[in-house]
This record gives structure tokens, C-alpha cells and sequence, in this order.
């Protein structure tokens, strides 16, 4: 591994979560935390714990990924929910990944009990279905990933809402991206709760952005 790597982390009210998440990063890899408007001291937690701190006041999963890509200064950038429910862990092996691939992609598993509501994971799998039937060769849209900065905002990802990852995978496939995907623990979040997969509504409301961007 050639120099730090930036882990941009979108944060929208993850103060309990986010101190676990920051201390498990391993070594190499630094902390890119966008604050998406929290009101629960999320910035100051990040701050307090030595992350970099960016803010984007337009709410928008998609418009913190893009400000905190945009913000970035290593080479090879990584992607991490910020709920406690990924592992860092996993970045150091996705990133070896990238010697034979353009985009390396975490493909969730989940571990224990309500770790992936049933109406998330249903969605989730209509969704990579109606990829793989593009070439895309994925079967989950990627809450962890890895991939080279610049390539990445060449691919001119549009999306600012909760379609971003889509249209990332999307993108991607069109301009011939070699895909590699590898499993990846998914646990219960470890504080607040998900703005997508917390509620039947959440879920909704990002199979509308997606939905928009396979149009």
C-alpha cells in the first residue's frame, strides 16, 4: 500500500456509532468524515477523534459521497457506512483487490439477528437482478468499496441522493470497469438508526432515487 488512504464516511446523526467505527480503521487508512447536517454533535465526535471533517449542507447520501470524494487527496479512495455495521477490517484486502480490478465492492452477509430487514434486502436484491442483466456483475449495491479517485470522478456520478451508488455500478459497467466483489460481514449498526433499511418508508424513498436512475 502506497500512502494513506482517505475513508470517506458520510455521517448524518452518527455520533454513538462513529467512535467505534473511527478507532477500528486500520493503519493507513485516515478518516474523510462529511457531515450531512447531524445535529447530535457527529462533527465534533469526528473532529475530537482526529478524522477530517467536511461539511455539505445539501442532505443527499449521494451529495456527502461526492463532496468527501471531491474533498479527498489520496490516490485510492474507500467508501464505509459510518453505523458501525461494516468492519473496517475489510478495506486492507479490498484494496490488494485493486491490482486486478477497477472497483471493489463489498457483497453484504449478514450477521445476526436484524442486521438486514427483510424489505432492505428485498429491494436490494431487485435492484443487483436488474444490474447483472445490464453486465454488471454485482449482487449488492456496494456500501463498501474501494477505487482509484480520479477514475472515479471521471465516471461524472450525477446522483446526490440515495441512487449515487447505483448509478456509480451503472456508469461503471457502461464505461467497461473490471468489477470485482467480495464478501463482507454486515452486522446490527451500533447506534441511531439507518435512514434507509430503518423503515419501510426509508426504503421506499431510496428505491424511488434508484428506480430514477435505471430509467
Amino acid at each position: 500500500m502506497q500512502g494513506l488512504i482517505d475513508v470517506i464516511l458520510p455521517c448524518l446523526d452518527e455520533a454513538q456509532a462513529l467512535p467505534g467505527v473511527l478507532r477500528a480503521l486500520p493503519d493507513g487508512f485516515r478518516a474523510l468524515v462529511v457531515d450531512n447536517g447531524s445535529s447530535d454533535g457527529t462533527p465534533r465526535v469526528a473532529a475530537d477523534l482526529g478524522a477530517r471533517v467536511l461539511h455539505e449542507p445539501r442532505r443527499g447520501y449521494g451529495a456527502a459521497v461526492h463532496t468527501g470524494l471531491a474533498g479527498a487527496t489520496s490516490d485510492i479512495v474507500a467508501f464505509l457506512d459510518a453505523d458501525g455495521s461494516l468492519d473496517p477490517a475489510a478495506l486492507p484486502a479490498m484494496v490488494a483487490l485493486l491490482d486486478g480490478a477497477d472497483l471493489v465492492a463489498g457483497r453484504r452477509q449478514p450477521q445476526g439477528r436484524g442486521a438486514w430487514p427483510w424489505h432492505a434486502r428485498a429491494g436490494n436484491v431487485a435492484i443487483a437482478t436488474l444490474l447483472r442483466r445490464r453486465g454488471v456483475p454485482v449482487h449488492d449495491i456496494a456500501p463498501i468499496r474501494v477505487a482509484r479517485r480520479r477514475a472515479l470522478l471521471d465516471l461524472g456520478v450525477a446522483d446526490r441522493a440515495f441512487g449515487y451508488p447505483l448509478e456509480l455500478l451503472v456508469r461503471a459497467g457502461a464505461a467497461g470497469w473490471r468489477i470485482t466483489e467480495v464478501d463482507v460481514a454486515y452486522r446490527p449498526r451500533t447506534g441511531g438508526r439507518s435512514k434507509v433499511s430503518g423503515s419501510v418508508r426509508g426504503t421506499l424513498r431510496a428505491a424511488r432515487d434508484m428506480a430514477g436512475v435505471l430509467r
